[in-house]
């Protein structure tokens, strides 16, 4: 089995492991924000919103920290994807 972390340099390795587990962070985060109106993803939230199935205070807010939350995921991880990607070239 290859080592993850055999191609790059201690400092390095160090932060791409706080970075991953900021992802995994984020995406729990996201789970316990979205898991109390049993919504899947953010879009479900707001059609429930929408349709008044919950009330618009405050799973609106509810709704914008999951979206944060979920694109701040994405930001971190093309981070990561970035990192690896010119750890691997050299």
């Amino acid at each position: 089995m290859n080592n993850f972390f055999e191609n790059l340099e201690y400092a390095e390795a160090t932060q791409l492991q706080l970075l991953s587990k900021l992802i995994h962070e984020l995406r729990e985060n996201r789970h316990a924000v979205l898991k109390p109106y049993g919504a899947e993803d953010e879009a479900a939230l707001l059609q429930q919103i929408q349709a008044g199935a919950v009330d618009e205070h405050p799973a609106y807010e509810h709704y914008l920290a999951a979206r944060v939350l979920c694109d701040t995921r994405e930001t971190v991880r093309t981070m990561v994807g970035e990192r690896l990607k010119q750890a691997n070239q050299t």
